[in-house]
């Protein structure tokens, strides 16, 4: 499997949060998505379980930055960032179904 993690770098954010997100690729890094049941203390989630995520995105989904938005509504950008980001893994063909 392709390292998505350095796949992540300089392309566009996909977490897009209105109002924090940069728009710069250049600062776009992997932002694994924690959940229950597939990480823990020290343990992060697979790679195939993460958004390209500018690197504001990153900061306010991970509670770094203080953001207008409710803990669900951040949970619901990140996740939807995450099944935009395996579309694009899907299609280029760095993940398979």
């Amino acid at each position: 499997m392709a390292n998505l993690r350095k796949a992540a770098r300089g392309r566009e954010c996909q977490i897009r949060i209105p109002g924090v997100c940069n728009g710069n690729p250049e600062t776009s890094v992997l932002t694994h998505y924690r959940m229950s049941g597939t990480c823990g203390v020290g343990c992060k989630p697979d790679d195939t379980q993460g958004a390209i995520g500018c690197n504001c995105c990153h900061d306010a989904v991970d509670g770094r930055i203080k953001t207008p938005f409710t803990h669900d509504e951040l949970r619901l950008m990140h996740a939807e960032g995450v099944l935009r980001t395996q579309a694009i893994w899907i299609k280029e063909g760095l993940i398979k179904t």
